[in-house]
């Protein structure tokens, strides 16, 4: 009788051993199930003209439910206010001067890898539907689902239900790039009668003139159509069985085609809106301060996929020798909201090849949480781009010459207060109190462009051959 006792109690021992071991294998298959990826890139996007980032004149809804579910990063920069060194730059990890893709309509240098080829290598599907803007195409393996790299307006610049389709249909994870035209220049989608140039209030770091408000009130519309596609892609991913575990990033990309903003090193041009929503990882309506960069995009989504990133050899190396990433992974960031990650963030202008550029007007800056350092290197240019000829700084200098000069004709160093003057509208380097952090700063940006191996004027001046993508 003992015996049987015994025989049965090792029975259910076993029976609820098995259970149990069953349900760790499924809970852990649960947890290696890796996550599918949707990366939402607009185009020539100020941050705070949306909802999330405090715009009260922009209709952006499904921007802000996305800021509801997820969490909104207060402090991302680009390093290039220009779409092509932008997207190649988010794609690689690492910053347009090392990679070769610095100036507009640029490409990388050859054997240099992007995220393609990492996910690629982690048993995911890549694909890419929209602008591209991005070469040579071996370093960019994704599977291009169409779209153009330039809207006119006419016909569809991007189609949906083709990315719809592709995420339907595949069975592996897959990384999904969505690139909209919007809101680039020219303005011609959405409808500009719901923002009436006279009811714009215009942003501080403009002059107001009648032509900057028509130019607003067309950027707005398109912004809002911007937003229809981002609610078109929410609702996508709504309808999809893999929802619940799909990441989906929103970006700005740069700042918009205005004075101070795009073709520049100031917040308007690099600051960027970055929105993240991954259910059950994410804190949802969450917000974060840590200062991150574009270059690192793709060491934090490698690192969330389980791929360490220390070994990687990116295809390009540095001054040092150095092949892996000039970024690093803000896992902690999303998962944890640590707000302490990088001491700085640089920014790497490349006038010379864009349009009515000058043809040689590089600028470097170097920015923490308090300052805003800008170096401009060859400042007895006079600073002239497609705005200053055609654009609305010709409108301003009868309103406000001083402010149209500043576009154009920049002193050697700038320095501001980023807390104290959010629109870089007052110059401190002059200052003498400052002299110490303008020292500081200056070293900091030095090393930077040592690292990266640029050379400043001679490397604005090596832009031709940087251009012919083939």
């Amino acid at each position: 009788m003992v015996l049987k006792l015994l025989d049965l109690k090792n029975l259910l021992f076993l029976m609820f051993g098995f259970a149990g071991f069953i349900a760790t294998c499924c809970a852990q298959g649960k947890t290696a199930e890796k996550p599918n990826i949707i990366l939402i890139m607009a185009d020539d996007l100020g941050y705070n003209d949306i909802e999330p980032y405090g715009s009260s004149q922009v209709s952006t809804p499904h921007l802000q439910q996305l800021a509801s579910e997820g969490m909104s990063f207060d402090n991302m920069f680009t390093s290039t206010a220009m779409c092509s060194p932008t997207r190649q730059q988010i794609l690689t990890g690492l910053y347009p001067v090392r990679n070769g893709a610095y100036p507009n309509h640029s490409f990388v240098y050859k054997g240099t890898k992007s995220v393609a080829h990492y996910m690629q290598n982690a048993g995911y599907e890549t694909a890419i539907i929209g602008k591209r803007d991005f070469g040579n195409a071996k370093s960019f393996p994704f599977k291009f689902l169409g779209g153009r790299d330039w809207d006119n307006g006419k016909g569809k610049a991007i189609d949906l239900a083709d990315a719809k389709k592709y995420i339907d249909s595949t069975t592996k994870p897959f990384f999904l790039v969505v690139a909209s035209n919007q809101p680039h220049v020219p303005w011609v989608r959405g409808n500009a009668d719901n923002y009436p140039p006279g009811g714009i209030k215009v942003p501080p770091y403009l002059v107001d003139t009648q032509k900057t408000r028509e130019s607003l009130s067309k950027y707005y519309a398109e912004i809002t159509f911007l937003d229809s596609l981002v609610g078109q892609c929410m609702n996508m991913v709504r309808l999809s069985p893999k929802k619940d575990n799909t990441i989906v990033i929103f970006t700005s990309e740069h700042g918009p085609q205005f004075p101070f903003a795009k073709w520049t090193c100031y917040d308007q041009g690099l600051k960027t809106s970055f929105i993240v929503k991954w259910p059950d990882h994410i804190k949802e309506g969450s917000r974060n301060t840590a200062l991150t960069q574009y270059v690192d995009v793709v060491p934090t989504l490698l690192d969330v996929i389980g791929v360490d990133t220390k070994n990687i050899d990116t295809g390009t190396k540095d001054a040092k020798g150095y092949a892996g990433f000039d970024g690093k992974s803000f896992k902690d960031v999303l998962l944890k909201g640590d707000d302490l990650f990088r001491d700085y963030v640089y920014g790497v202008q490349t006038t010379k090849g864009i349009i009515n550029g000058t043809i040689n007007y590089p600028v470097r800056s170097v920015r923490d949480k308090k300052y805003l350092y800008i170096r401009n290197l060859n400042p007895s240019a006079t600073f002239t781009n497609v705005e200053t000829k055609k654009g609305v700084v010709g409108t301003w200098t009868k309103k406000n010459k001083e402010r149209a000069e500043a576009y154009s004709h920049r002193p050697a160093q700038e320095l501001y207060d980023i807390i104290e003057d959010p629109y870089q509208l007052n110059n401190l380097a002059p200052l003498s109190q400052y002299k110490e952090i303008l020292i500081k700063m200056d070293n900091v940006l030095m090393a930077f462009m040592e690292q990266q191996e640029d050379e400043g004027k001679k490397t604005e001046a090596a832009v031709g051959t940087r251009q012919k993508r083939g």
